[in-house]
């Protein structure tokens, strides 16, 4: 069944911006406790219809064939047809909260990581998947620590996602640079940029419109001087102080790398996914980029002509120069139907045999240890998983950014920024009043915070 015979349900359309400042506002504090899991696990009922909302499409192009292969697969199996809606990328939060608030849900739901899932998590409205999904998957489906709270487990994986930069080696050569040794350090990444200026190439492409750059930017950055994931919640609720120069020189770089013209003139006026597209039609020499987009990268710009490298050395934190991963994933609303088939359904994503179709059917990478890795037949898959997943890797810490920080802050900072509006003294200024002014605001949502560092063990 394919997603286009179901088109997403007509939904009131805020933008991300809008949505998460409606979020900020709503009680975070659970409005009701978590229903809980039966023991038992319901008997299938043959023609039982579940419910299923997704994303991923935009970035791991392919997922699709994988995703209508198993729903298929999966209905012969069992006998229950699971009806997909794919979801807009400005959708994937907003339109489940509010299905949420209404009562009306779906019985497996998408979900990005971290808070963009653990407010609701906190409003009651995602189902713990302790008890429904066996202990077995949830221990190596790769959700991440990130979907934990007080020990419950609210996310399975989906698929991996590894954060770096994007090059394009046919450039690089243009530019008399070695591809295949990327720049490890600012001082030499601002050397390659230069190059390629002079030789008529935009060094560093992207759009900032919808705030999507700003995000991949600032977690990307602002690591190179933390020592560990807890202390970018410090910062977040206010226990930390972003005036500080180490935690501000992220917003120095993006300042310095507009100042020496190396991004593209346009990049206010594109959106985040357009300014990947340039990438992939040539036009930028490197891009801020994840690993589930790769694949089709190599297909329009050909294969080996694609390089993917962890965002150069400015900082001296112990997480500078270590390679991001994430990792979608699904859930199941409090609301759901029938948690019990839908737990089987995420189960039956993480047998042997689904996981190591997502790479032959999509040349996607699942979030799942249980993987088999030498199937893959690309050179730059292969070195991404040994690099991003198999080897030591950071979490993803804008997956801990308030709604209230993404919207007035970051998002704001990084799109002034580039548009020579503001420097980086007046983000960290920004940032500072912004994050106390929630922290007065918000004391049951600093709460959740700190008990959720607490029980991650940051």
């Amino acid at each position: 069944m394919s997603w286009r015979d179901n088109p997403p349900r007509a939904v009131r359309r805020l933008g991300r911006r809008d949505f998460l400042r409606l979020a900020a506002l709503l009680p975070v504090a659970a409005v009701f406790p978590s229903m809980s899991p039966s023991g038992a696990r319901a008997q299938v009922q043959p023609g039982a219809q579940l419910r299923m909302w997704w994303w991923g499409e935009e970035e791991a192009v392919g997922i699709t064939r994988w995703l209508e292969d198993t729903l298929t697969r999966f209905r012969a199996d069992t006998g229950i047809s699971i009806a997909p809606t794919r979801m807009e990328t400005d959708q994937v939060v907003e339109q489940f909260t509010d299905a949420a608030a209404a009562g009306d849900v779906p019985d497996l739901q998408y979900f990005w990581n971290g808070i963009y899932h653990m407010e609701n998590v906190w409003r009651g409205y995602v189902e713990p998947l302790n008890g429904l999904v066996s202990r077995a998957v949830l221990r190596r489906a790769g959700a991440t620590r990130f979907s934990i709270f007080e020990g419950k487990q609210y996310r399975a994986g989906f698929y991996a996602d590894g954060f770096g930069i994007a090059y394009n080696k046919v450039l690089f050569d243009r530019a008399r640079l070695d591809a295949d040794n990327p720049p490890r350090t600012w001082d030499a990444f601002l050397a390659a940029c230069d190059r390629l200026k002079a030789a008529g190439i935009i060094p560093f492409g992207g759009g900032v419109k919808d705030g999507f750059f700003g995000d991949w930017y600032f977690t990307n950055a602002l690591i190179q001087h933390l020592n560990s994931a807890a202390e970018a919640i410090s910062l977040f609720i206010g226990d930390l102080d972003w005036r500080q120069l180490q935690y501000r020189e992220h917003w120095d770089r993006l300042e310095e790398l507009y100042r020496l013209g190396f991004l593209n003139q346009d990049i206010t006026e594109l959106e985040h996914f357009d300014g990947l597209a340039q990438f992939d039609a040539g036009r930028f020499a490197m891009c801020l980029y994840v690993s589930p987009s790769l694949s089709n990268a190599q297909v329009r710009l050909g294969q080996g002509n694609v390089g993917f490298m962890v965002m150069p050395v400015f900082g001296k934190g112990r997480m500078a120069g270590i390679p991001i991963l994430d990792a979608h994933g699904f859930g199941i609303p409090s609301g759901a139907r029938d948690k019990q088939n839908a737990a089987r359904f995420i189960e039956y994503m993480h047998t042997k045999e689904r996981l190591q179709a997502m790479w032959t059917l999509s040349r996607q990478i699942p979030a799942d240890e249980a993987f088999d890795s030498s199937i893959v037949d690309d050179p730059l898959i292969s070195q991404v998983y040994d690099t991003w997943v198999a080897g030591p890797h950071n979490p993803y810490i804008g997956d801990l950014m308030p709604t209230r920080f993404w919207t007035d802050v970051m998002f704001v900072a990084s799109q002034r920024i580039v548009a020579g509006e503001i420097g980086a003294e007046q983000a960290a200024e920004l940032a500072a009043r912004v994050t106390e002014q929630w922290k007065v605001a918000n004391p049951d949502t600093v709460n959740n915070y700190a008990r959720w560092g607490r029980g991650l063990g940051l």
